[in-house]
């Protein structure tokens, strides 16, 4: 039966209320959890079980990596590459709507990269119940949209309230945090490697000026 936890506060969440919900992490639960941009579903980085059940949910090939929720640019460092373009732009949109695509260092697990070319998706959200999650679980949450894959030529909207995610995934999902609901869109995703910036997916957030590397600089 899935945990539901409701947390109406915009400004700093509850602390036992994300305590409870980081224990079920901590378990190898899967949670959802409203971010800046939808709701999300996340696990802790070592809970394959947890893993394997969002990828079967959202019926993800395994070359689709999940992405890392960091507190701040610090943590992130641990996992992604951060060029010189990269460091700045990740400090114009974060916190923000968007995930960054870097190089992976050496620290960042096989799985959670790209098989080919060891690139990782970074989010530092401005979601404080996001973030309040991450930092309670002590390293970056492993996260992916909730969204379910398109069986028709018509377009799945994403999950943005926790009825909604109980009704799509509540075969799957451990706890959800029942908060206002979210925006339409997805994050945007930028890749960056080395100085070039390229625009993977336009969700959440103005790109105006940032696919420039003369504007970043």
């Amino acid at each position: 039966m899935t945990v539901r936890i409701a947390i109406d506060e915009w400004g700093e969440p509850n602390p036992r209320k994300i305590q409870q919900a980081v224990d079920i992490l901590h378990k190898g639960g899967v949670a959802a959890y409203p971010t800046d941009s939808i709701y999300a579903l996340g696990c802790a980085p070592e809970a394959k079980d947890a893993i394997e059940r969002i990828y079967r949910a959202k019926q993800m090939h395994k070359n689709q990596r999940l992405a890392l929720i960091c507190p701040d640019l610090r943590s992130a460092s641990e996992f992604g590459l951060f060029s010189q373009t990269a460091f700045r732009l990740a400090q114009r949109v974060f916190p923000g709507p968007y995930t960054l695509v870097v190089p992976a260092t050496r620290a960042t697990p096989r799985t959670l990269t790209d098989a080919k070319r060891r690139t990782v998706g970074i989010r530092i959200t401005s979601h404080p119940i996001a973030q309040a999650l991450a930092r309670g679980l002590g390293r970056p949450l492993l996260t992916t949209s909730a969204i379910m894959p398109h069986a028709t030529d018509v377009e799945v909207p994403p999950c943005r309230d926790a009825d909604e995610i109980l009704e799509v995934f509540g075969n799957v999902v451990d706890v959800v945090i029942d908060a206002a609901q979210t925006p339409a869109e997805p994050s945007t995703v930028i890749e960056v490697d080395g100085e070039t910036i390229r625009l993977i997916r336009q969700g959440q957030g103005p790109i105006d000026d940032i696919l420039d590397v003369e504007a970043v600089a």
